[in-house]
């Protein structure tokens, strides 16, 4: 099986800011990764990214909000992208 993606669009926002969706299903997990997805969600309001969402290869599952890097627990995709648009409203 190939790496396909199932997400990849951009949004804007009243604000002028945007957020980017980018999620692929993987043939394997990424190396410190137990699913198979590799993500990249992404909001930005000017040249400032105000909340993301990665697990780039050899990292886990993290996301950075208010300055801030925290672990999470990723569950599967649909609530990835939920959590990160609930990081958005606030």
């Amino acid at each position: 099986m190939k790496a396909a993606q199932l997400v990849r669009r951009r949004v804007a926002d009243d604000t002028g800011g945007f957020a980017e969706y980018v999620v692929w299903h993987l043939p394997s997990p990424l190396p410190s990764s137990t699913h198979p997805f590799k993500y990249r969600l992404a909001y930005l309001v000017g040249r400032q990214c105000v909340a993301r969402y990665d697990n780039e290869s050899g990292k886990s599952d993290h996301r950075h909000f208010g300055g801030n890097k925290r672990t999470f627990s990723f569950s599967n995709s649909q609530q990835l992208i939920a959590d990160f648009e609930a990081d958005i409203a606030r």
